[in-house]
């Protein structure tokens, strides 16, 4: 199918392993029905990972059969820390590892890399944008979410009348560093869980895979003494497979999942006193374990999030759909959005 010049718009979702790609057409259509991935190359430093998204680029022109000419922006989203103009962290990208992309700004470089405008967003943000879009379709600009990533780290999103709040400096909606409280949600005994950010008692210390390595699982390996995973080395390695424990409905997992659904109702409860979000979605690698275990953690997150009740009669909760192609996509819907009713 033939596309008009400058009609459509290429979504790039830059990862810590590897790249995705999409197009969005003027039709709202998305034109790759499934992931088209290449290594990401980021450890390698910027100017390997930039050639490696200007390659994904020309793979996803090549399968769907559409020229440049026909490319109106580029919508890229990468991990953070990163400015809402896509400079990355003075300490560099978290999953990153190479000491070249500490204030790297990476948007300029893959602009200056294509010749077409790029628009940056980060990946939980991303990600929260089309689930958005994905729930309300054509009425996403009547409706407002908000959205928790566990993954590596915590991310978040919130989207107002269809459009990323991002705030002045792009931090709106970091949820993982928002404290919360920790009475009633460590054990006896259980220490005070810490970031890498340097806070204590944040969301991303307990609910995310570095909160499991650094935080939960060793405590919980204390309390259920001879547990297999207390043999697993690196413990790096261990934390990787809670999640599969979990969906199997190991006591010991269990614990760990409902401690991390508990730091996500208390962040959303948050949410809730500050943006009186309509729903409430939750993505990442903790909800990928299976429909059954899925359905349990959003309903853990659910009972622990603090609702008015005007407000528990209109919310609703909701996994992320798609969540591979989730960044991509929602990369591609920001990018169509920065360049509508502009030349």
């Amino acid at each position: 199918m033939a596309h008009l010049a400058g009609s459509v718009v290429v979504g790039l979702d830059n990862g810590g392993t590897m790249n995705n790609a999409t197009v969005l057409d003027s039709g709202g259509r998305f034109l790759v029905g499934q992931l088209l991935e290449l290594p990401s190359r980021v450890r390698e430093g910027p100017e390997a990972a930039i050639a490696a998204l200007a390659a994904s680029f020309e793979q996803v022109l090549d399968v769907t059969g559409l020229g440049r000419a026909e490319v109106r922006a580029v919508g890229l989203d990468t991990p953070g820390p990163a400015s809402a103009d896509g400079v990355l962290s003075s300490r560099g990208g978290t999953n990153f590892g190479h000491t070249g992309w500490a204030g790297f700004n990476i948007r300029v470089a893959l602009e200056d890399r294509l010749g077409l405008r790029v628009v940056y967003t980060n990946d939980a943000n991303a990600a929260a944008l089309y689930a958005h879009h994905r729930r309300f379709g054509a009425a996403a600009v009547e409706h407002s979410s908000v959205a928790a990533i566990v993954g590596t780290g915590l991310g978040g999103g919130l989207v107002e009348s269809g459009r990323v709040v991002s705030g002045a400096a792009g931090m709106a909606g970091e949820l993982g560093h928002v404290q919360i409280p920790m009475d009633g949600l460590l054990a006896a005994a259980q220490p005070v869980p810490s970031c890498n950010c340097g806070l204590a008692g944040d969301a991303e210390s307990i609910a995310s895979l570095t909160g499991i390595e650094r935080n939960l699982l060793p405590f919980w390996l204390t309390q259920f003494p001879g547990h297999e995973l207390g043999a697993v080395r690196p413990l790096a390695k261990a934390a990787r497979l809670v999640r599969g424990f979990g969906a199997a409905g190991d006591p010991m997992a269990l614990r760990i999942f409902g401690q991390q659904a508990m730091a996500l109702g208390r962040t959303f409860s948050t949410a809730a006193m500050f943006t009186d979000p309509g729903t409430y979605f939750v993505g990442g690698g903790v909800v990928e374990a299976g429909p059954e275990f899925s359905q349990w953690f959003l309903g853990q997150v659910q009972a622990h999030t603090t609702l008015r009740e005007e407000q528990r009669r209109v919310v609703e909760f909701a996994l992320v759909p798609d969540l591979d192609m989730a960044g991509a996509r929602g990369a591609a819907l920001a990018a169509r959005s920065a360049v509508a009713g502009h030349a």
